[in-house]
């Protein structure tokens, strides 16, 4: 792995784990489904303009395709749209945590559905996985968190596994930035409807709305998904996927940060054995 990748991919980490606190900001001032459905149609546009102006072509392969759709309905609408929804009720941190067990659901996934071997570093990995998750559980369950905002973000986490495993069929054979702009526009079609059925146009405009959905829109929303395509085709899934141990460290540091969220002994103790549980799934596809 060299120089640059490993560059890209603390990028990518840092941009993918603050999105939950700037998305903890929208949605206290604007519906979550309605901010979502208008980020992603911006984010597309956007997309889709620069990639037409670098001569990148819409006439994708029928795999690319399936993984465009996929990708856009199952991490823009339904991962996204259930997590936006869950931070009216839960802290940006425990949805950082929860997405951030990805990787071990992806290795789970491989092993239990496609009969993928998994050696025992990572079984080790999966294991201290649960436990940790296990850990913060407890803690923010006798906490008194909503348990409708975690069911929302545990599905959430569920469809975003879903989209890892099609990444692959997404980012193969060339235009990376249209790919990317039309997965955002079929997250913003599929989120509209139910924004527009169930959802009415409540916004308090602040300084704080206006900056978490310029900053939701071209950071994490755009540049992390072209950097993660990108990190992708460089190295590999599996090596890409590493990074993702960064997570809720990151997730947990930025919300406590700039939310003044309180992180406990507990939460940190998990969040180590998650990271670490990640680490050793990812070193274990390596060797």
């Amino acid at each position: 792995m060299d120089i640059k990748a490993i560059l890209m991919g603390l990028a990518f980490a840092f941009m993918w784990s603050s999105a939950f606190t700037s998305a903890r900001v929208i949605v206290d001032y604007a519906p979550p489904l309605t901010a979502l459905a208008l980020r992603f149609l911006i984010s597309g546009l956007i997309g889709v303009l620069i990639a037409w102006a670098l001569g990148q072509s819409a006439r994708l392969s029928r795999r690319q395709w399936t993984g465009v759709l996929i990708f856009g309905i199952c991490q823009n609408a339904l991962y996204l749209g259930l997590n936006f929804v869950a931070m009216q009720t839960i802290d940006a941190s425990l949805a950082a945590i929860i997405a951030s067990t990805m990787p071990l659901l992806v290795a789970l996934a491989g092993w239990l559905v496609f009969g993928t071997r998994i050696r025992p570093l990572g079984i080790a990995g999966l294991v201290a996985g649960v436990l940790g998750v296990g850990l913060i559980m407890g803690a923010r369950l006798q906490g008194g968190v909503d348990l409708y905002g975690l069911v929302l973000c545990i599905i959430g986490v569920v469809s975003l596994t879903i989209a890892t495993l099609a990444v692959l069929g997404a980012s193969s054979g060339g235009n990376v930035l249209m790919i990317v702009g039309l997965q955002m526009l079929v997250g913003s079609a599929m989120l509209s409807v139910p924004a527009l059925a169930f959802e009415t146009w409540d916004v308090t405009w602040t300084w704080q709305l206006v900056t978490a959905f310029l900053y939701t829109t071209l950071i994490p929303g755009l540049a992390a998904t072209v950097v993660w395509f990108l990190l992708v085709g460089r190295i590999g899934a599996v090596r890409a996927s590493t990074f993702h141990f960064l997570n809720p460290f990151l997730g947990v540091a930025i919300a406590a940060v700039v939310l003044g969220e309180a992180i406990g002994f507990l939460d940190i103790l998990g969040v180590a054995i998650i990271a670490g549980g990640i680490l050793a799934v990812q070193l274990s596809k390596q060797t």
